[in-house]
């Protein structure tokens, strides 16, 4: 398995307040470092060759933090997309969001949309950012569908399986989930593309998220490589 490459690697996005503690600074600081950290490993991953790098900015359960900071993670939203779009249209980066982004702000989403839609046209690599996203709130939000589909005489219950649900999925466009990835040496997943991970090979990383960048992915990627695959065969 050596030097295989995966298609599609998700990344949870920990330690910042961590490594601004630890230089006594303001957790503003540290999520500015962590928007440095998530340019070097989106470059990266597209120099390596990854079709798809799904990133956890912004959780569904992040609201629960102070007002002040979720104001301060928006305002770095909106940098990173102003100072990035040229970037990622000239190397041909598809832009995709998954989550409920539309509870934000209404300039921060019609910035948003504006991205999505001029990197639309590209056929490169997928940057995908997950905002105000919960697994769980997915998962719930396409059995509610189908139990709808199902209610108006559309759907056969009987017809229902996992392909089906995952076809319903905000990611089924996106190449099958290979490595998740998480920073700062916290061992959860937080909600984050439970169905998804399913067979997905995890890697939980000591690395606090500012620190990391393309030598912690490629050792992350030279692990994924080492790990043998059964899909639940033998």
């Amino acid at each position: 398995m050596a030097g295989v490459l995966p298609r599609h690697v998700a990344i949870i996005m920990d330690g910042n307040g961590r490594w601004a503690k630890k230089r006594h600074l303001p957790r503003l600081a540290g999520h500015r470092a962590g928007v440095e950290a998530l340019r070097r490993v989106a470059r990266a991953a597209r120099a390596m060759g990854i079709e798809a790098l799904t990133l956890y900015a912004f959780s569904s359960e992040n609201w629960r933090r102070p007002e002040e900071e979720v104001s301060d993670l928006m305002g770095l939203l909106r940098v990173f997309i102003k100072s990035d779009l040229d970037e990622m249209v000239r190397d041909n980066v598809r832009l995709r969001i998954i989550g409920d982004y539309r509870r934000f702000t209404s300039d921060l989403v019609e910035l948003i949309d504006g991205a999505i839609a001029r990197t639309a046209v590209n056929t490169g690599p997928m940057l995908v950012i997950a905002l105000n996203y919960g697994a769980q709130a997915e998962i719930v939000d396409v059995a509610r569908r189908m139990a709808e589909r199902a209610r108006a005489g559309t759907l056969d219950p009987a017809s229902i399986d996992a392909a089906m649900f995952e076809d319903e999925l905000e990611t089924r466009d996106l190449p099958p989930l290979d490595l998740l990835i998480r920073s700062s040496g916290e061992v959860r997943l937080s909600n984050f593309l439970l169905w998804q991970a399913a067979y997905a090979e995890l890697l939980f990383v000591d690395t606090l998220w500012p620190e990391f960048d393309a030598e912690t992915l490629a050792n992350a990627i030279a692990t994924f490589g080492q790990r043998q695959r059964r899909f639940g065969g033998l």
